[in-house]
């Protein structure tokens, strides 16, 4: 089985979620809880996987000025998304056994991540 559903807007960077931590540990909770909250709604209408997937993020920026490791940290939140909304039974390897990263050119118009997921 193949799914594919779209995040519109982009996620915060490694380096944002960082200087949230640092200035008060709450507002990282915060950030964390709001952007899993948001791709769990964006994946609410998908069917539960069963067995391993990979998952494939096309991260579509609205400009190039951030480093692709900095945009990636966001796996965190889609996967972490996935489980919440009921897609996946979990993010660890025995259910995950694989992530791809494409970074196409930017969208100033329209910043997105679009997601695949395909079980293996």
């Amino acid at each position: 089985m193949i799914q594919r559903f779209t995040i519109q807007g982009r996620f915060p960077s490694l380096n944002d979620y960082v200087s949230a931590e640092r200035a008060d540990r709450r507002f990282g909770a915060s950030m964390k809880r709001k952007e899993t909250k948001r791709a769990a709604e964006a994946a609410e209408h998908l069917a539960k996987f069963t067995n391993p997937v990979i998952v494939t993020f096309k991260w579509i920026e609205p400009n190039m000025r951030r480093d692709i490791d900095n945009i990636a940290f966001a796996h965190k939140f889609i996967l972490d998304g996935l489980v919440s909304a009921g897609v996946l039974e979990g993010d660890s390897r025995k259910y995950v056994i694989g992530l791809q990263d494409e970074f196409p050119e930017p969208d100033p118009d329209n910043p997105r991540v679009e997601i695949t997921i395909m079980e293996v």
